[in-house]
């Protein structure tokens, strides 16, 4: 029987190794650290924030929260999934921009709907809010 030459190339021997060629990847502590500070003080901020009623109206509030959110959201992408505009080849950026238009017309609709259902319901008469209580 004629056996075919053992070969030198690591691959075929079965020594496959998980790494992407031009992509520096780096999780190191220290990062994870830093996203995991920068996450705890975005959230103790504005749960402060509601709960001492410092800002003047539920209005103003609910501006700051939501810059709040949206800070929270980039630090966990960017220390927790470590996406970023170059990685992948720009495909992680495509996806990031498909998401936030998603996020923008659901809660977009969302806020339209419920605005016309509370401007076209019937009002309680003062027998209706008798018989709720």
């Amino acid at each position: 029987m004629h056996q075919p030459p053992a070969s030198t190339d690591a691959h075929s021997a079965g020594q496959h190794h998980n790494h992407e060629h031009g992509a520096q990847v780096h999780f190191s502590l220290r990062g994870y650290l830093v996203g995991f500070v920068l996450s705890v003080v975005l959230t103790a901020i504005p749960f402060w924030l509601v709960m001492a009623k410092v800002l003047p109206s539920a209005t103003v509030t609910g501006i700051v929260l939501v810059g709040f959110a949206v800070a929270q959201i980039l630090v966990h992408m960017v220390y927790f999934l470590h996406l970023d505009a170059r990685s992948e080849g720009g495909w992680n950026l495509l996806s990031i921009l498909f998401t936030v238009i998603l996020v923008v017309i659901l809660l977009a609709g969302t806020l339209w709907v419920m605005h016309h259902m509370n401007a076209n319901m019937m009002p309680m008469t003062p027998h209706d809010a008798r018989m709720m209580d």
